[in-house]
């Protein structure tokens, strides 16, 4: 064994380092704590450990056990990740009062190495630039994407060019789901849903779709700049394609993009547009297999307003106000997005009393603000009727603009219009023409599996059927 003296020594030796790291710690906080201005209000939270800080107590589920400690310590909190601190934000008020009121104060990114690595830090929504070219950067996104979504369908059947696209897809989903029925008797339809997605984004971003079974869109960087290296040299201003063709002309005519600033354009898009439709309808189907009776609901209300005998569009949205609290009510009930995109301080603030220093990182815990019992009654139960008026013929709006899933303030999701967009249109066409069900004896499980979204376990037990053809 090892020598009694030696062994005495490291004991010693590991029990100093420990004082020492404490001691340091403690005089950390101690010294963040004096800096705060007279008058002012210390922020509370949780005590940590060293070098840990808090990240023990985050456990598996942080969106859980930070909403366990806002009920302790309040809308305004302290954490510390490591020896970072971070600030903490619950309540749909206090959340609010940061991201639109002081939007200025809050639209930092915080300097994290990941942040870093996407795109080069050149991402719309995760790099830290807020200043002048960004807005000016997003606007040009926003616009482009607008454009393309609204731009007129070609085919009689559908309005915009987004309806024609989404008609295409959901065509396809529908004859593959009675395919694999057939063939399988239950089935997964997670992947098919996550192709379908990415091809309505890439029919918009590069003109083209592929197959299901195509292994180029597998691989998804090499795909993204093959694409872009393609637009730059077949460019023309006189014939503008698609998304990536108006970014390369609104470019030219405001300030020079490269191709890396767009591919990191493209790739928010994508995020947006691809990741969270598949995510949201994923959930959905859950909740209707789950829930049968909403999901008839949903198809009486299609009967009615659309009929059988053509297809959904946009424009049908406002006149289907049961399927559009569906919708909200997935948002609110799954909250896929636990939190935002972490935020920063761009300056020191004070916000609800409280002393925010500048550069500290921000949580913003959507789930506590879909899950609060204060705003919501019983907020563990799935009830689409929540949202609706009293004569169940309009959403209420009021109860609408509490649900958190895209952000607030300036930072809000940019692609959260055509997200909203799809799924209202995906679901419709699929709940037009099919109905969903589990394999007779299965028992679906609907925790979620934690990431950066919460994600819906896999479920290979869907089965389908057509609809009759009595309300045709």
């Amino acid at each position: 064994g090892l020598n009694p003296i030696i062994l005495s020594h490291i004991t010693a030796t590991e029990a100093l380092l420990g004082v020492a790291v404490f001691c340091l710690f403690f005089m950390y906080v101690k010294s963040f704590q004096n800096r705060i201005p007279k008058g002012l209000k210390k922020i509370p939270g949780p005590t940590g450990f060293p070098l840990i800080g808090n990240a023990l107590q985050m456990g598996k589920y942080p969106h859980l056990s930070l909403t366990r400690m806002s009920q302790k310590y309040g809308d305004v909190m302290m954490i510390h990740i490591g020896n970072t601190p971070v600030l903490v934000l619950s309540g749909l008020k206090t959340i609010h009062q940061a991201l639109v009121r002081q939007a200025t104060e809050f639209m930092g990114r915080p300097d994290l190495y990941s942040f870093r690595c996407i795109a080069n830090g050149e991402s719309l929504g995760f790099g830290r630039d807020s200043g002048e070219v960004w807005r000016a950067r997003r606007k040009m996104v926003q616009n482009a994407l607008k454009a393309f979504a609204t731009s007129p369908s070609s085919n009689s059947f559908s309005t915009y060019l987004v309806e024609e696209h989404v008609s295409k897809e959901a065509n396809y989903l529908i004859e593959k789901f009675q395919e694999v029925m057939l063939e399988k008797q239950s089935f997964d339809p997670y992947e098919h849903i996550l192709v379908s997605t990415a091809n309505i984004i890439c029919a918009m971003c590069f003109s083209k779709s592929y197959h299901h079974d195509d292994e180029e869109l597998l691989v998804f960087y090499t795909f993204m700049l093959k694409e872009i290296k393609e637009h730059y040299e077949s460019f023309s201003k006189d014939s503008i394609r698609d998304i990536t063709d108006s970014l390369i002309d609104q470019s030219q005519k405001m300030f020079s993009i490269s191709s890396e600033n767009l591919f990191s354009f493209l790739n928010d898009l994508f995020g947006a547009a691809f990741d969270t439709v598949t995510t949201v309808m994923s959930w959905g189907l859950m909740y209707l297999v789950v829930h049968p009776e909403i999901q008839k609901k949903i198809q009486e209300e299609i009967d009615e307003v659309i009929g059988r005998a053509r297809k959904p569009r946009l424009s049908d949205r406002p006149l289907m106000p049961y399927t559009e609290a569906f919708i909200l009510e997935v948002f609110r009930h799954s909250s896929l997005l636990p939190f935002t995109i972490p935020h920063c301080t761009t300056k020191e603030t004070v916000l609800n009393g409280y002393y925010i220093p500048k550069d500290i990182c921000v949580f913003i815990n959507q789930w506590q603000v879909n899950h609060d019992e204060n705003l919501w009654k019983d907020p563990s139960s799935f009830n689409p009727e929540r949202f609706l008026s009293a004569d169940g013929k309009d959403v209420n709006k009021d109860e609408r603009e509490k649900v958190l899933i895209f952000g607030l303030g300036k930072r809000r999701c940019i692609g959260e219009p055509i997200a909203r967009w799809e799924i209202f249109l995906f679901l419709t066409f699929l709940l037009q023409e099919l109905e969903f069900s589990v394999k007779e004896g299965v028992k679906v499980d609907m925790t979620p599996r934690y990431g950066l979204s919460m994600k819906v376990k896999r479920c290979p037990h869907f089965q389908v059927k057509r609809r009759s053809l009595k309300n045709k």
